[in-house]
């Protein structure tokens, strides 16, 4: 039986293990999120967390897939 007692009601990381900045965006590809916004999680409210992870699925769009040359490279 699993215990309860250090499970608490706040909104979970989005982090999915993958950190990489993305160079143009300045967005971790993998939760897509800000460095600050990263930085700040532990200190944020559950509000202001709910709030950053809605907006997560809008920044997606910000991140363009790798393609070969420079621009993969840049």
């Amino acid at each position: 039986m699993k215990h309860q007692v250090w499970k608490r009601n706040e909104v979970d990381s989005p982090c999915v293990n993958i950190c990489v900045v993305h160079p143009r965006a300045g967005l971790c590809v993998g939760c897509l999120r800000s460095l600050e916004e990263i930085a700040a999680w532990s200190d944020l409210s559950h509000e202001d967390r709910a709030a950053i992870t809605a907006t997560l699925p809008d920044r997606k769009s910000l991140i363009s897939k790798r393609r070969g040359g420079r621009a993969a490279r840049v």
